[in-house]
């Protein structure tokens, strides 16, 4: 008996399979059909029948809904990113050439200061009493040489003395030149324009040649070096913007281009080094900061965008499902940069075209679709 039960089970199930396979694959059926006890129309005389609620003219598959939107044209720039550090356009460590006692420091640590400002003086008293020493001398050797031409012209004297005093009057003139130069070393003054920065002497210290005094930053305009690898050495060029972000101003970022590219690659790190200018107008950026910096290779001003989830991958290759008069075609691609949820299309679509973004598991390739994007309440 429970044989029996079992083969008469098997015989249900097999005309089960065989009644969905007929419904589902030879009449083309849905369960939309199915529920409201319909059969598609097949052939013959019925073939222009209307199929059942959820149907297709005809008896075909129903546009499949799907949500799409229009490529998008826009601007895109391909950067790299590095980091770096910020340097003064001009620096410099005043120092004095020659040993001296300070006598006045003309500046106020931190002060803003011209090219020419006066910054130290030191003590002159012995370089002022060796310029008044070569000049009488040189007014004793200038009317030697009167007295002894006088002498000349009257054949009364040699033409040797004439010549000693002639020498004489050279030497005691270049005393005077070397005095008024020692004289000048004695006072110290800005090269450039400049902040100064924190003094490392006081009145009344006697210091040496080559002593530091004070540091003078030039920081209306920054350098900015950086390093970038070696594969982006053909795209890097003068004139190149860039964007820089430094940790003591958060959420800011400072615009700056690039002037010089170092002709000699590290071997070390086999990277470029690079060179960039960065206005600082008011003052916030200093040298030495550590800098973020987002450089500016190629920009695409015309470039085709769509949103990333219109991409689909197979394998290695990238498509998009187009749509084409209410039905799809399956367009492979090839993709660029990608920026706030977008991707660039270097080929495959052009501007006007229309892209699936939602429902692409449910279509393939020359399905219909009606495109049944979600609107906004009360649009």
């Amino acid at each position: 008996m429970r044989h029996t039960l079992r083969i008469v089970a098997l015989v249900v199930l097999v005309a089960l399979g065989g009644g969905a396979y007929w419904y589902f694959v030879k009449q083309g059926g849905t369960i939309n059909t199915l529920l409201a006890g319909t059969i598609p129309a097949t052939g013959g005389a019925s073939s222009g029948a209307q199929g059942g609620p959820g149907g297709a003219p005809g008896g075909g598959m129903p546009p499949m809904p799907v949500e799409a939107v229009p490529v998008k044209v826009g601007a895109v720039s391909r950067t790299v990113t590095a980091v770096g550090s910020l340097l003064s356009n001009e620096s410099v460590v005043i120092r004095p050439e020659v040993a001296g006692k300070v006598a006045e420091i003309a500046f106020q640590e931190g002060q803003a200061v011209k090219k020419g400002a006066l910054l130290i003086k030191l003590d002159d008293s012995v370089a002022r009493a060796t310029l008044a020493q070569a000049q009488a001398s040189i007014a004793f050797s200038r009317a030697e040489l009167n007295r002894a031409e006088e002498l000349f012209r009257q054949n009364t004297g040699p033409a040797r003395n004439r010549e000693q005093a002639q020498a004489k009057l050279q030497a005691d003139e270049a005393a005077v030149q070397l005095a008024k130069a020692q004289l000048e070393k004695m006072t110290l003054t800005a090269p450039f324009d400049g902040v100064l920065g924190l003094r490392k002497v006081s009145v009344g210290d006697v210091i040496a040649a080559g002593k530091d005094i004070v540091n003078l930053e030039a920081i209306d305009t920054l350098k900015l070096d950086f390093r970038v690898p070696e594969a982006y050495l053909p795209a890097v060029k003068a004139g190149q913007t860039l964007n820089v972000a430094v940790d003591a101003f958060p959420g800011r970022t400072f615009e700056g281009n690039v002037i010089a590219i170092d002709p000699l690659v590290d071997v070390n790190g086999r990277a470029v080094a690079i060179r960039a200018r960065v206005a600082n107008t008011d003052g916030a950026l200093r040298p030495g900061l550590f800098a973020r910096v987002r450089l500016t290779i190629d920009e695409q001003p015309n470039a085709v965008l769509v949103p990333e989830q219109a991409i689909v991958a197979f394998g290695n290759n990238q498509f998009v499902f187009k749509v084409v008069e209410g039905k799809v075609a399956q367009t492979p691609v090839k993709l660029g940069e990608r920026r706030n949820a977008e991707v660039e299309i270097t080929s495959g679509l052009k501007p006007g075209d229309v892209v699936v973004t939602a429902g692409q598991l449910k279509i393939r390739d020359g399905a219909p679709v009606a495109v049944v994007n979600n609107k906004p309440a009360g649009s």
